[in-house]
């Protein structure tokens, strides 16, 4: 047997051959090659191989094309992808999807960093009913106490957050009918501390701000009465009615040295009993024109206090606030049989009273303030709408202080398009509150609420899709959108975590 000559080269099998054997034949030769079409400047890719038959060239060029652009114009074609990601700071939430990196939510971080395009710590989520919202809301809170935050739910109406209260060692506060706890909305909080000491012009600002917040507060509330089919007006008549009440009933009016902190049924006991200073204040000519042109303020306002404020908010303030433990929360569930109104009526209430505890709050107290079901507060009216926008613009206390982390949660974009009619006042400013907003979290939705998100926010089909198809099929998944930038993150629970977010606990009782 001869030995092959060194060098010598045997031609084998070619590569239709050895597919031939597993039962594949190679694909005959286009006439006339496949190009991509409406393509801006793209280039074919680049032929390799050896030119030889069956040595895997390929005489036919294949349609792939080479793409080159700015980072601005590859955020028109892949949006979820482009730019660097968030920094590794703040509360651990779950997963970057798409680059496989951990995902942190760092709100006030967010705002100071100048490569991240946020003006505001504030976060809106929205979220189909089990997409898995009120999960990444509970465990963005419980793992912010590690760097520093606190929790304030003024208003929880399905008590989801009594587990994790009582989780943090705090026992949450029950307000409802035939509870022994009483809150005050038109308390002075703060504001009303050493009045005594302080200059003209500083005690002029407290005032200022402590009569703007009571006064939207009683606008909301009798905005959310009804004549017939119509919400109770709140004009200029109304409104200097209101603030000279205020002003008269705290001794301000009288300049006194302290104000004395008054209750909504005083209020209303004032207009049916008007004085002849409080006449003279408001111009009018006597006590019977008075009750004439107040009559359906005073009948919205005597219609609240003997029903649903009665019993809650009809009195001073019973409870004690402890600021420094790591959750308060008080819980509404008792109101349920009432209906959606008197949830949103206790909301508004209680929302105003939490503004006023965090007037003039510490840098350094930071804190998380969780706004559940707003829609039931914003279907109250235009007046309750206003009152909802001026407690999130005035979250951060007076004079810029204080560090709240405003959490608005809703279950889809029509609960601020029904704030009112089409082009309304109430709808323009309840829509003007996802700007107050810069975080939004949007977990699945179907397709009809996924187009209005898009229109509100300029999502894109890209964004869109990904709401209606990957967001729904697991809980957790959401898209979060941090100023102009979109990622796609699951939440990853803890499974102590998955007991204290569990919210299916009844339907899972019934099974």
């Amino acid at each position: 047997m001869s030995t092959p000559t060194r060098g010598r080269r045997h031609p084998g099998r070619g590569v239709a051959d050895l597919l031939a054997d597993f039962g594949h034949d190679l694909p005959a030769v286009p006439q006339t090659p496949v190009r991509p079409q409406d393509r801006l400047a793209w280039t074919s890719s680049a032929v390799t191989g050896p030119r030889r038959r069956g040595r895997g060239w390929a005489p036919a060029r294949a349609p792939v094309s080479a793409w080159r652009m700015t980072s601005e114009q590859a955020a028109a074609l892949w949006p979820l992808i482009t730019g660097p990601g968030l920094p590794a700071t703040g509360a651990f939430i779950g997963m970057d999807v798409l680059s496989g990196a951990a995902h942190y939510c760092d709100p006030h971080g967010w705002t100071l960093h100048p490569d991240v395009p946020v003006t505001n710590p504030n976060m809106m989520v929205f979220g189909k009913p089990g997409t898995g919202k009120s999960a990444t809301v509970k465990a963005f809170c419980l793992r912010s106490t590690d760097f520093g935050y606190r929790i304030l739910v003024p208003g929880d109406p399905k008590d989801e957050y009594e587990d994790l209260a009582r989780f943090l060692g705090v026992e949450p506060i029950a307000v409802g009918p035939g509870m022994a706890a009483r809150v005050n909305p038109l308390s002075l909080g703060p504001l009303g501390q050493g009045w005594d000491q302080l200059a003209g012009d500083q005690a002029q600002a407290r005032a200022s701000s402590v009569f703007t917040r009571w006064e939207l507060l009683v606008r909301g509330l009798v905005g959310s009465q009804r004549v017939g089919e119509h919400r109770v007006a709140f004009g200029p008549v109304e409104a200097e009615a209101i603030r000279e009440v205020l002003k008269h009933l705290t001794g301000y009016q009288r300049g006194d040295t302290y104000l004395v902190e008054t209750t909504l049924p005083h209020v209303w006991d004032a207009l049916r009993n008007p004085g002849p200073d409080l006449i003279a204040q408001t111009r009018y000519d006597s006590a019977r024109q008075f009750l004439d042109e107040t009559r359906v303020l005073r009948d919205a306002l005597g219609q609240l206090c003997s029903g649903v404020l009665g019993g809650m908010f009809d009195e001073h303030t019973n409870i004690t606030i402890d600021w420094a433990a790591p959750i308060q929360t008080l819980s509404l569930s008792r109101l349920e049989p009432l209906g959606d109104d008197a949830v949103g009526v206790a909301l508004t209430c209680l929302n105003s009273w939490a503004s006023a505890q965090r007037e003039l709050s510490s840098a350094a107290d930071r804190r998380i303030v969780v706004r559940d079901e707003s829609w039931k507060q914003l279907r109250l009216g235009p007046e309750a709408v206003k009152s909802y926008d001026a407690d999130l613009r005035l979250s951060r206390g007076a004079g810029g202080k204080g560090g709240d982390v405003q959490v608005a949660v809703l279950h889809k974009p029509s609960d601020l398009l029904s704030a009112g009619d089409h082009g309304s006042q109430s709808q323009m400013i309840a829509k003007d509150l996802l700007h107050l907003c810069d975080v939004k979290i949007m977990h699945g939705q179907r397709a009809g609420v996924a187009d209005e998100l898009d229109t509100l926010l300029g999502l894109g089909p890209v964004v869109r899709d990904a709401i209606t198809t990957w967001a729904m099929q697991q809980p957790g998944r959401a898209i979060w959108q941090v100023g102009s930038r979109h990622l796609k993150v699951q939440t990853i629970l803890h499974p102590v975590e998955r007991d204290l977010t569990w919210t299916n606990q009844a339907i899972a009782d019934l099974t």
